[in-house]
């Protein structure tokens, strides 16, 4: 389906519901400047307790958007927002912001969205077309499972490059774009894999999973277990200036998407209540494992 269709109630924001409660809102067409990197993208996430765990648009990064796949270089296009990093240069405002297009519904449920969408260039051009998937599902009293599907395939006839601004030069382990959660929280959260403590550790590792532990700006205390690298991917995590955590596609070197070759990918958020200790996040983990898959 690439054109658009509009189900009955189309016009409103889709939303995930486990067990009866709203965990997620899915804004699919934000209207914002061009210089944010409009995309879809979920916000608010909260966790079964009504704690918000996501943040969008704010003061320090405006185009941090929730939880949304996004990549700074797409053949040369900013798809991220902000400004571009340039080699040799640094960050450089230029005119060259694309949007992340919703084109179509597949499926829209209480807790399953699917739809296809489109990665433009600043003149509507399509780079990348995709499939997501979005499922939500309960993981216990206290917790459920955001679930991203995302395949994306080359919408030119060739191959597709994406990169960063650690690919494009910038020093610091700053190699993010992909999927990207800006994360909502009262002061500096922790952040650990499984051998592994603190940004500095955790920046760039190829850990089966994150763990990110924060306060919410209601004083909930809450966790957020990451899990879904890809080949070649990498975490990309901070903690200090900002709280956010990355699949980045892209840290070391640029990735490619062939033409006929699609990229799929599959990112998975355990959104739970309280601090979970490393032991409690293994335990959780290796539990979803054995469930029967539906």
């Amino acid at each position: 389906m690439t054109a658009e269709t509009r189900p009955a109630g189309a016009d409103t924001e889709p939303r995930l519901v486990v067990d009866g409660v709203e965990v997620a809102r899915y804004v699919v067409r934000p209207d914002l400047d061009p210089r944010h990197g409009p995309r879809p993208y979920l916000h608010p996430v909260r966790t079964r307790a009504g704690t918000p765990v996501t943040d969008a648009l704010p003061a320090d990064h405006v185009w941090h958007l929730g939880a949304s796949l996004a990549v700074q270089d797409v053949d040369g296009v900013n798809l991220w927002g902000g400004r571009t990093y340039v080699r040799d240069v640094g960050y450089t405002w230029r005119d060259d912001h694309g949007v992340i297009a919703h084109t179509g519904w597949r499926a829209r449920a209480a807790d399953r969205l699917d739809h296809d969408l489109e990665w433009r260039d600043r003149d509507g051009r399509p780079l990348l077309r995709e499939h997501r998937t979005i499922t939500a599902a309960p993981a216990g009293d206290d917790a459920w499972w955001l679930d991203l599907s995302a395949t994306l395939a080359s919408a030119t006839g060739a191959d597709v490059r994406l990169g960063s601004p650690a690919t494009n030069g910038r020093p610091g382990g700053a190699g993010y774009g992909g999927f990207f959660w800006r994360a909502a929280a009262t002061g500096e959260p922790r952040v650990h894999t499984a051998d592994a403590v603190g940004e500095e550790a955790v920046n760039g590792a190829t850990a089966p999973w994150v763990a990110l532990r924060g306060t919410g700006p209601g004083g909930g205390a809450y966790t957020l277990v990451f899990a879904g690298l890809g080949p070649g991917d990498r975490w990309f995590v901070r903690t200090a200036l900002y709280p956010g955590v990355c699949v980045a596609y892209a840290f070391e070197r640029p990735a490619v998407i062939a033409a006929g070759r699609p990229r799929r990918n599959r990112h998975r958020v355990l959104v739970a209540d309280g601090h979970l200790d490393p032991a409690d996040v293994a335990a959780r983990l290796a539990a979803a494992d054995r469930a029967p898959t539906t």
